[in-house]
């Protein structure tokens, strides 16, 4: 799969983040594309920024409103790339989208909890099993899962619980590496891989409260225990100091991220040219990964965090951060 020109790709999650950066490099190279999103207004500006850019062919753009935690509207979007790119195969399909909630199964609703799992997980397990027929139909076939290093360390800090995000990274890990050998023996020309991003500049944080709020506002004591899990002291906070900064949180979220969603939507791309079944993206991941292997005893222990916030912020590391963004920036647009 070096060359994508003419291939059809799918990409769920499509209107933001990583998922919009994948559409625009694939249809750059002359791939078609069918990618949907919950939001309308979101998978129109990823439209208008695709045909904005170079192209290396004539590939052919669709978008599609679907809600990936229901198994009836991805079999609906199936059926759609099907008659709209006129064929019964798909060559890539990236299961990428996903929301961010449910952090504590104890402080968090049932319907939150469940409303994160669902997308994160059965979004994945529900677009694999629809576009499967297809899959087999094409000469070869990739399958790109989207999991995190919630994945393989099922925390968001040593005191932020992120149970249901967590939980259903790791089902999409395992699953990922289950069908590795499943398509060996069954479905040779179909490879899969594991995407495992670290902190990526998306908006996954504003939009898991557009999916999970609509147009109603996070309660305020939701936000209060937001910030201080984050270790921020709320105590004397008034309810306009909470939004304010939470406002910010959510900003810098973006702001402070050591890799772009471009940055991630190539790594991820070579990841897949290079035929990886395992694609870490981001340094921090990386480091992560190694610091969980080496010592999983101790991967919950606070010290754990720290040692690893440390290793971080090292000299030696920020300097090669430094140095792949710089290359980054020179990749087009």
């Amino acid at each position: 799969m070096t060359e994508l020109s003419g291939r059809l790709a799918v990409v769920t999650g499509g209107g933001s983040g990583i998922g919009r950066e994948l559409v625009r490099r694939l249809f750059s190279e002359g791939c078609h594309v069918a990618l949907c999103d919950l939001s309308e207004e979101a998978m129109a500006e990823t439209r208008r920024l695709c045909q904005a850019q170079p192209m290396a062919g004539g590939g052919r753009l669709t978008t599609h409103r679907v809600d990936v935690a229901d198994e009836t509207q991805l079999l609906r979007f199936r059926d759609e790339v099907a008659a709209q790119h006129q064929t019964d195969r798909v060559h890539l399909l990236f299961n990428n989208a996903a929301i961010t909630g449910g952090g504590s199964i104890l402080k968090h609703s049932r319907e939150e909890w469940d409303r994160t799992f669902n997308i994160c997980w059965n979004g994945v397990y529900y677009s694999t099993r629809a576009f499967l027929p297809m899959l087999l139909k094409a000469d070869a076939a990739h399958i790109v899962n989207m999991s995190s290093v919630a994945g393989f360390w099922a925390a968001a800090g040593a005191h932020v619980p992120h149970t249901a995000y967590a939980a259903a990274k790791f089902a999409v890990r395992g699953f990922t590496e289950a069908l590795i050998v499943d398509f060996r023996e069954n479905a040779p020309h179909i490879r899969c891989s594991v995407v495992m991003p670290g902190h990526v500049g998306t908006g996954i944080v504003s939009n898991t409260r557009q999916v999970l709020c609509g147009s109603a506002a996070i309660p305020i004591d939701a936000k209060r225990a937001e910030l201080q899990a984050h270790g921020q002291d709320v105590a004397a906070m008034s309810k306009a100091d909470v939004e304010a900064a939470y406002d910010r949180h959510e900003q810098d979220y973006v702001r402070r991220a050591p890799m772009s969603a471009a940055m991630a939507a190539s790594a991820i791309l070579s990841g897949v040219k290079e035929r990886r079944w395992r694609i870490l993206i981001g340094e921090d991941a990386r480091l992560l990964d190694k610091s969980v292997r080496n010592d999983p005893d101790r991967a919950y222990e606070v010290d754990f965090f720290d040692r690893f916030l440390r290793r971080m912020r090292s000299p030696a590391r920020r300097v090669r951060r430094a140095w792949a963004r710089l290359k980054a920036s020179r990749m087009p647009a």
